[in-house]
């Protein structure tokens, strides 16, 4: 049954992507869908994007171990500040602006809205070296669950995974990720839903109440309403990071430069946000209830696997999720389940790909080499990209030993922590500058990567996590960037008007 599902779910990603060759006639087709998505295409889009096998594996397992039912709260905040306030002050600005400046990509937007060639450059750069451990991070949790559930080696599941999500999207670009988003968003919807059902009913766990009275006898703080003691950072560190990191990441602001119109956008608010909600939710609450699944009979302990009684929590934490499934879930649903997953982490490798794709072609090659391209070479080109990005972020997931959360905090904090401040005053404030945007690339990305390694060198309390590290890189980007515009000179009032409009003054 599961192989059954294996194969309609490629089958379908497949015909899909043969579907959408037929649409995609140009640059602004293969990396927008001509700017012409609407509210439900682009808010599944979005929300597919935001959860992934990074979500379902590394984060909900590893988090949830550690946090226990606190660790829900991330759920809860993506879908309010991750996708609701997100929607409100992010979408119809960015689609206001990118449209006025004709910018296709994140780095393009930077060039235009600042009137910079260098800050294009360096976000391109920026976004192709960072997205890679991200990507990286989806494909070992795609290899966990497949080894997990087939018996298949680890290299070859993954192996498998880049080389269809080259295929389908190679053959119908942006078209044929959204088609696809709204068709695996409903499986993943359908699959949360009863993922949690046979999870909360299963005999180890007993019921939600008989559930939390276990966790509870093995260490109260998995039950309680927030983390308290040395736990309250590190969980306010990963609910921001997951819930305000997507406000500076390229591939989650794409949506919005490709939605329709303000209607699509007002009802692509709502329905990323119930959708965020329920696939949130319940991927964390699921992780909450892992220690259940593991306790050795004779010490009475949780122990994680791989690990042993004397050193419970110091084993694999990616196979949490893969292993509590498989002993839970009937065959029918987990064959669900795997393309639960699999929808979740395909959508978001195309997102990833196809962004890093167009950063290297259009920012790169037809910014720098040749200005003179034609959009049939820049499609190909595109499509060549596509390929050696998802080559290298399989070569990396392959070598790379450091867990999924580790990468996707790397990731996320360097590319949200240098792009959040100067992207989010740069669509609201006219009086952002150059110098202001440039501070914020600075010390944001100097937060991450100096935190990063004081971190690895044990030189920060054990409290200061990846995930705190980017919250840190975030927030020292968004004070940056104001307190440096309002001491730099400003641009000029025709660039600006350009940029916002006839808006007033703010």
């Amino acid at each position: 049954m599961k192989e059954l599902c294996i194969i309609l779910f490629i089958l379908t990603m497949v015909g899909v992507g043969i579907y959408s060759k037929r649409k995609v006639k140009s640059s602004n087709d293969f990396l927008l869908g001509g700017r012409n998505m609407g509210g439900w295409v682009s808010a599944f889009a979005y929300g597919t994007s935001y959860f992934s096998a990074v979500i379902f594996i590394g984060y909900a397992g590893a988090q949830g171990w550690e946090f226990g039912v606190p660790i829900t709260w991330i759920g809860i905040c993506n879908g309010i500040f991750g996708c609701y306030l997100a929607w409100k002050v992010l979408a119809k600005r960015t689609r206001q602006m990118t449209q006025r400046l004709d910018a296709r990509t994140m780095p393009e937007f930077f060039e235009k809205r600042y009137d910079s060639r260098n800050m294009k450059f360096v976000s391109a750069l920026i976004i192709f070296i960072f997205l890679v451990p991200y990507t990286a991070s989806v494909y070992k949790g795609l290899g966990y669950i497949l080894q997990s559930s087939f018996n298949i080696s680890f290299n070859l599941a993954i192996f498998f995974m880049a080389l269809l999500t080259a295929v389908y999207l190679l053959l119908g670009g942006y078209v044929a990720t959204a088609i696809n988003d709204l068709i695996q968003g409903v499986i993943m919807l359908v699959g949360c839903v009863l993922m949690v059902l046979y999870v909360v009913n299963h005999p180890n766990v007993g019921g939600l109440s008989e559930g939390f009275t276990r966790l509870n006898q093995l260490d109260p703080d998995l039950t309680s309403i927030f983390s308290g003691g040395s736990k309250t950072l590190p969980l306010i560190g990963l609910i921001i990071m997951t819930s305000f990191g997507v406000w500076g990441l390229p591939q989650m602001i794409h949506k919005y430069y490709a939605i329709k119109d303000e209607t699509a956008i007002k009802k692509g608010t709502i329905i990323s946000t119930i959708f965020a909600l329920i696939i949130g939710g319940s991927a964390y609450f699921t992780g909450s209830l892992g220690r259940l699944f593991f306790i050795d009979e004779a010490s009475g302990v949780a122990v994680m696997p791989g690990a042993t009684v004397e050193a419970a929590d110091s084993g694999m934490a990616d196979m949490i999720i893969p292993i509590m499934l498989e002993s839970t879930l009937p065959t029918a649903l987990m064959g669900i389940i795997i393309v639960l997953i699999l929808s979740a982490s395909m959508s978001t490798l195309a997102s990833l790909v196809l962004v890093s794709s167009s950063t290297i072609s259009i920012d790169f090659v037809k910014g720098f080499v040749n200005p003179k391209m034609s959009d049939k070479a820049m499609m190909i080109m595109m499509r060549v990209f596509c390929f050696i990005f998802v080559a290298v972020s399989y070569l990396l997931a392959v070598e790379q030993s450091s867990t999924i959360v580790s990468l996707m905090s790397l990731s996320w904090g360097v590319i949200s922590g240098m792009f959040l401040g100067p992207y989010v005053f740069g669509i609201w404030w006219r009086k952002t500058t150059k110098l202001g945007a440039w501070s914020g690339f600075v010390v944001g990305g100097l937060v991450m990567i100096g935190g990063t390694i004081l971190s690895n060198e044990g030189m920060l309390p054990s409290a200061i996590t990846g995930p705190v590290i980017s919250s840190l890189a975030m927030l020292a980007s968004c004070i940056s960037v104001p307190v440096v515009s309002l001491l730099s000179a400003q641009m000029s009032e025709g660039h600006i008007s350009k940029a916002f409009g006839e808006e007033k003054s703010l």
